[in-house]
This record gives structure tokens, C-alpha cells and sequence, in this order.
């Protein structure tokens, strides 16, 4: 081919450009001859659509972050009141045993009184999942206890519990305080 004929070839393809495009607005938009926009203009509609679409997306999962993180800090500094409310009752009682020693002087009611309020402290413990560690005879358990003192003791072998100085907890199986423990060092030696 000759240059000329190249040159009329790409002469022809505008001028089909031209026939489809009618006019060209300010916006970049094309209108064709049947008066709809061109599929760039379609494509970048979508586009924009799509943006301001996932634009909200991200603002809604903001918001609920923030209301996630919000309820999370209140529910963590009201978590305690139902415990809290438990533990009055024990108050409660606390003060009713010292009002009856009061009105009959009997060294009996206060005992019986205080046994049965420190059953009551550890039926609300026990209910919120925090358990006494036993302790007492038996194998020295780091995980449990926290050995404050080591004595000769021919009953008991070495390393075995034979005394709680502190009562442990554990909150369902993590230890809240370990038990202070007196600890066997064996026979004594002669």
C-alpha cells in the first residue's frame, strides 16, 4: 500500500468515529447519535456509583465499630453488679449477726452467725465460678499454692501440704490468689 491509501484508510476510520459522535459536552460526556452516553461514560457512572457506594460501606463499618466498642466498655464496667448485688446480701447478714450478739450477749449466736455467713460468701463465690484451692495433704502444686514456710513432719512426705496459712482461688481454671502453704520437709532428723 501507498501512503496515500493508508492515510485514506485512517481518513474513513474517523470519519466512522465521527457519524457515531454526535456531540461532545463540557463533562466528557459523549452522546451518540441515538442520544444515550457512550460505554466509557456508563462505565465511569459505575465506577462513581460504586465508590460512593463503598465509601458508605466503610462509614457504616465505622459506626459499627464505634457502637461495638462503646457497648464492649460498658458492658466490661457493669459486669461485676449482679456479683456486687450477691455480695450485699452477704453484708446483709454480716450486719444482722452483729445486731443479735448485741440484743442477747451470746458468744454462741455470733459464732453461729459468722459460720453462716462465711458459708453464704463462699455459696456466692462458688456461683460466680470462684472456688476455694484445696490445699491441705496434699502434693505441693506451684500452678496452686505459694509456699510460705517448710516444716519437719514424720506423718507427711516431703513436698506434701501440711498447713494453709492464706486460702486460694481460681476463677474457673485460672488462679485468682494461690494458697499460702506450709510445706513437709519430712522426717525430722535425729
Amino acid at each position: 500500500m501507498t501512503e496515500y491509501s493508508e492515510n485514506n484508510e485512517t481518513q474513513d476510520e474517523l470519519n466512522n468515529i465521527t457519524e457515531t459522535v454526535d456531540v461532545k459536552t463540557n463533562n466528557d460526556e459523549y452522546i451518540t447519535d441515538n442520544g444515550t452516553l457512550s460505554k466509557i461514560e456508563q462505565l465511569k457512572i459505575e465506577i462513581e456509583e460504586a465508590k460512593n457506594r463503598s465509601l458508605r460501606a466503610l462509614a457504616d463499618l465505622e459506626n459499627f465499630r464505634t457502637r461495638s466498642n462503646r457497648q464492649i466498655i460498658e458492658e466490661r464496667k457493669y459486669a461485676s453488679i449482679d456479683l456486687m448485688r450477691e455480695l450485699l446480701t452477704v453484708w446483709d447478714n454480716i450486719g444482722r449477726a452483729l445486731d443479735a450478739v448485741d440484743k442477747t450477749q451470746s458468744l454462741e449466736t455470733l459464732v453461729e452467725g459468722v459460720n453462716m455467713v462465711h458459708q453464704q460468701f463462699l455459696d456466692v463465690l462458688s456461683k460466680y465460678n470462684c472456688v476455694k484451692i484445696e490445699a491441705v495433704h496434699q502434693p505441693f502444686d506451684p500452678n496452686f499454692h505459694a509456699s510460705v514456710a517448710q516444716l519437719p513432719n514424720d506423718e507427711f512426705p516431703v513436698n506434701t501440704v501440711i498447713d494453709e496459712v492464706l486460702t486460694g482461688f481460681k476463677l474457673h481454671d485460672r488462679v485468682v490468689r494461690p494458697t499460702q502453704v506450709v510445706l513437709s520437709s519430712g522426717k525430722q532428723s535425729q
